[in-house]
C-alpha cells in the first residue's frame, strides 16, 4: 500500500500485485511464487534480492524441507536499528503514508456491512485501525472525526512498532536457534542523521553500502 510507482520503477520487482486484495496469501503461496520468480531471474543471469516482508515467509523459504536452499546459496543481511530510533522512523513513515493517501486507500476496503478484518488485505496493519473513523462518517462532528482519525493513526504506529519488534525477535531466533548465518549491519547512525548533516549522513550510508557489497561479493565468490 502507498508504494509510489516511481520508487520501484528503476529496478524490476516481482510478486507485486499478483493477487487481489480479498485473497489470503499464505506462507506456502509465497514459497511457491518466490521459487518461480527466482528461477526466472536466474535464467536471465541476474541476482535475486528478497527484501522486506514477513520474516515468517523468509524462514519458510529457507527451510531445509523446501526446494530453495538445496538449489540456491543465500546471503542473509540484517539492517539493525536501535529500537527507539526504529520506532521514531516508523512513526515518521506512517505520517508520510498518511500524507501520500493511506486514508483514501483504506476507505476503498471499508464496508459497513462487513466488519470482518481476518482475511486478505483487510487484516493488514493500517486497515482495521481505521474502522471506527470510517464508521463515524455522517454521525459525528468534525472535531470528533479529527480525534478518531488521530487515534487510528496512533494505533497504526503502535501496531507497526510492535510488529517491528516481533520481526527482530524472529531474526534473532533464526540466527541463534536455527543457526542461520545472518550478517548484521548496524544502521542506527544512518537513521539518526536523516535530515541532518548531509555529509555525515552520506558517509554512514556509504559504510552500509560498502559493507553490504563486500558481503554479497564474498558470498558469490565462495
Amino acid at each position: 500500500m502507498t508504494s509510489a510507482p516511481k520508487r520501484v520503477a528503476s529496478v524490476p520487482h516481482h510478486l507485486l500485485g499478483i493477487i487481489g486484495p480479498e485473497v489470503d496469501f499464505f506462507v506456502h503461496d509465497f514459497v511457491h511464487h518466490a521459487l518461480l520468480a527466482t528461477d526466472a531471474i536466474i535464467r536471465k543471469n541476474r541476482l535475486t534480492i528478497i527484501v522486506g516482508g514477513s520474516n515468517s515467509f523468509i524462514q519458510a523459504l529457507g527451510n531445509v524441507n523446501t526446494e530453495f536452499p538445496s538449489k540456491y546459496e543465500c546471503c542473509f543481511l540484517w539492517m539493525d536499528i536501535a529500537i527507539p530510533v526504529l520506532h521514531s522512523y516508523v512513526s515518521n513513515r506512517v505520517d508520510q503514508m498518511v500524507d501520500s493517501g493511506l486514508v483514501e486507500e483504506d476507505k476503498a476496503f471499508f464496508d459497513p456491512k462487513i466488519r470482518d478484518y481476518d482475511y486478505g488485505i483487510r487484516c493488514a496493519i493500517g486497515v482495521p485501525e481505521m474502522d471506527e473513523f470510517f464508521s463515524s462518517e455522517g454521525l459525528v462532528g468534525g472535531e470528533t472525526r479529527g480525534k478518531l482519525l488521530k487515534a487510528a493513526i496512533d494505533e497504526i504506529k503502535m501496531n507497526t512498532c510492535k510488529l517491528a519488534c516481533r520481526q527482530v525477535e524472529k531474526i534473532l531466533r533464526m540466527r541463534e536457534e536455527f543457526g542461520w548465518q545472518i550478517h548484521r549491519l548496524i544502521a542506527t547512525e544512518v537513521f539518526l542523521r536523516r535530515g541532518g548533516d548531509a555529509n555525515e549522513h552520506g558517509r554512514n550510508w556509504c559504510w552500509c553500502l560498502v559493507r553490504t557489497l563486500w558481503l554479497v561479493s564474498f558470498a558469490m565468490k565462495t
